[in-house]
């Protein structure tokens, strides 16, 4: 009980903060000094301020809360990365050379909101070879590796485990319906084999969009399109 009254005090102290935070104006050293020292409240709200990004400096007070922090700043950091990646090219510039690594690790984030909205900036930044490269590889990566989790799994391990593994091969594949010409082929087309025969409609799901949207993978088609899932059946007749 006493853990759970600290954890709502909290809970209210950040959100009085942060509602009082919402109406003031900063400059933007002031919320560059917010986003490094600042509170669970004054991060968040520094980064859904957070007004540009001209250099790398400015660039890195972002990402440096994209991952390993509180969900709500790690979810007000990728909002911000993704709006300001839209509306400025030079800002998207910055962005494509120094964050293939860290955008990975929030593409797999235990928020399916983040990894939906880093999924979507990562799609704006392929246009930059450097980063689609080195991000696809980490992809690559991280689906081969939730795959080989998934193998070792018997049915006394506990479901939220494998869900967890299952979650992070979801967004994998979501991600590489947009990056799969960027992958290497043999890895590519093992990670879609064996996700293929997963018993997650939703893992069969998105490797048969991959395998449409790209055109790839023909002998996969069959076994596919006569899925026992319907959703999974449906992809090929849209």
């Amino acid at each position: 009980m006493y853990k759970m009254e600290n954890l709502n005090t909290n809970l209210d102290k950040n959100f009085a903060e942060a509602c009082n935070l919402c109406d003031k104006t900063f400059s933007h050293e002031e919320l560059l000094k917010l986003l490094r020292e600042g509170t669970v409240a004054e991060k968040q709200i520094a980064a859904l301020k957070f007004d540009f990004v001209k250099t790398e400096e400015d660039a890195i007070a972002l990402l440096s809360n994209l991952t390993g922090c509180d969900g709500k700043i790690r979810e007000a950091a990728a909002l911000t990365i993704n709006r300001i990646i839209k509306e400025d090219i030079s800002a998207a510039k910055i962005f494509a050379g120094i964050s293939s690594e860290v955008f990975s690790n929030a593409t797999i984030d235990i928020n399916g909101n983040i990894c939906r909205i880093i999924v979507d900036t990562a799609n704006i930044l392929k246009q930059y070879k450097i980063f689609r490269d080195d991000y696809t590889k980490y992809i690559i990566n991280y689906a081969k590796e939730a795959l080989s989790e998934l193998d070792k799994f018997i049915f006394r391990d506990k479901k939220y485990v494998i869900n967890k593994q299952l979650f992070k091969l979801y967004w994998c594949l979501e991600t590489l319906i947009n990056f799969a010409q960027y992958a290497n082929n043999h890895d590519l087309e093992e990670i879609l084999a064996k996700s293929a025969a997963q018993k997650e409609y939703t893992i069969r799901e998105k490797t048969a969009e991959i395998i449409k949207q790209n055109n790839i993978m023909p002998n996969l088609i069959n076994k596919l399109t006569n899925d026992d899932n319907y959703y999974v059946r449906a992809v090929f007749k849209s």
